[in-house]
């Protein structure tokens, strides 16, 4: 498995055949250079949003069609999709799952908030969420943009995830302090890695925190656009 940071909240993971974009943010994305785009999105066979705000949807319509790739996400941010040209996206809900090739993705809580931009103000698209991929025996926890949260405690044990790459650069989502206590209490990861953080200066510049209060735990800090294999 490839996790590849594009930076904030976005990524591409690289499981089995797929190529599955998480958010994936490119124009205005102030970690991901225009020449970098490209590559960013090459091949990809999935496409899944965690909740509408901008830095998580702004690209989603234009990757769609120049990937063909289908896009799945909660049912009332698709449908709104829908009237911004994507194609038959799959709207689903907490605690469903699609498959993507032999990749396992359901949807599980967030706890945030979820609007696109309208003309006559925020348009509610739904609830926020995050997603547990289960692939080979492996399985990775996105937390979306989150705080925490007391559901973590039954999606830690029911999922068991290996691997959790977290929200966690401060004032929109949970810091990483924040990070750390939820990883600790309520999961057993083997792999940590923090995202949405040292896109603007509100938000947390470095992990450190996070590795501090995870000892025993690989904690690493993704890269734009390096793979990391685990």
């Amino acid at each position: 498995m490839k996790i590849i940071w594009l930076g904030h909240g976005s990524f591409r993971f690289e499981i089995e055949d797929q190529v599955i974009l998480m958010d994936p943010w490119l124009n205005g994305n102030p970690m991901l250079d225009e020449d970098q785009h490209d590559a960013a999105i090459a091949g990809a066979t999935q496409i899944m949003v965690t909740h509408g705000h901008f830095d998580h949807t702004t690209d989603i319509a234009m990757i769609a069609q120049k990937t063909g790739a289908p896009v799945a996400g909660m049912y009332e941010l698709m449908n709104w999709f829908e009237t911004q040209g994507v194609n038959a996206p799959t709207g689903f809900n907490k605690g469903g799952s699609i498959m993507a090739g032999n990749v396992k993705i359901t949807m599980v809580p967030a706890s945030h908030s979820s609007s696109v931009a309208g003309d006559a103000g925020p348009v509610y698209t739904g609830q926020e969420t995050g997603f547990m991929i289960q692939a080979g025996g492996r399985t990775l926890y996105h937390s979306g943009d989150t705080d925490i949260m007391a559901d973590m405690e039954w999606m830690g044990d029911y999922f068991k995830p290996d691997i959790g790459i977290l929200s966690a650069g401060g004032f929109y989502t949970m810091d990483m302090a924040g990070a750390a206590y939820a990883a600790k209490r309520y999961f057993d990861f083997k792999t940590v890695i923090p995202c949405h953080y040292r896109t603007f200066p509100a938000l947390e510049q470095s992990a450190t925190v996070l590795a501090d209060g995870l000892p025993g735990v690989d904690v690493i800090e993704p890269q734009v656009m390096i793979p990391i294999e685990v």
